[in-house]
């Protein structure tokens, strides 16, 4: 598996396998497929994406993770978003990606990663617990489009600052 720095191009394949997890539903707060440039502006080159890496097998894109500024986290925070193809699925792609992100995250000066996962997200809860990932605040009820409430858990990890002044991509 390859891991590189996304590029505009690659919007078009990572919208249609995100916007496959969307469909199918149960693991993403998002609930809306996103169009090529809405995917693009949302995680590649828009306002808020600080860098997004992805995962190439076998000559297609399996997988990215994104760390950007939507919803104006607090100094020094970047909210994680990390999504790997359903089918057909290629074991290893988030703990594949993590450690560009994590080497990003360093350069940028961060001190922590948010994460936040639907509780009802049983593997995504899994997956960030395994990177290391600490829960420190639960959003309790938040309704879905069609009204029914999931809790939200969030998790942060922490950059250490060793970790931040030796760190490469």
């Amino acid at each position: 598996m390859h891991i590189r720095r996304a590029v505009s191009t690659d919007a078009e394949e990572l919208s249609s396998l995100l916007n496959e997890i969307i469909l199918a539903g149960g693991t993403t707060a998002l609930e809306t497929p996103l169009s090529t440039a809405e995917f693009a502006d949302w995680f590649i080159d828009g306002e808020f994406p600080l860098t997004c890496h992805v995962a190439e097998h076998d000559l297609s894109l399996v997988g990215f993770q994104s760390l950007s500024l939507y919803g104006d986290p607090p100094k020094g925070f970047a909210d994680i978003a990390t999504f790997a193809r359903m089918s057909p699925r290629t074991p290893g792609v988030g703990s594949a990606l993590f450690p560009a992100t994590r080497a990003a995250a360093g350069e940028l000066g961060l001190e922590f990663i948010n994460a936040t996962i639907r509780a009802d997200n049983v593997s995504g809860l899994g997956y960030y617990a395994k990177m290391g990932f600490e829960t420190y605040d639960r959003l309790v009820q938040v309704p879905l489009q069609d009204g029914t409430p999931v809790d939200r858990i969030k998790k942060r990890f922490r950059i250490d600052a060793g970790y931040r002044a030796t760190a490469h991509s």
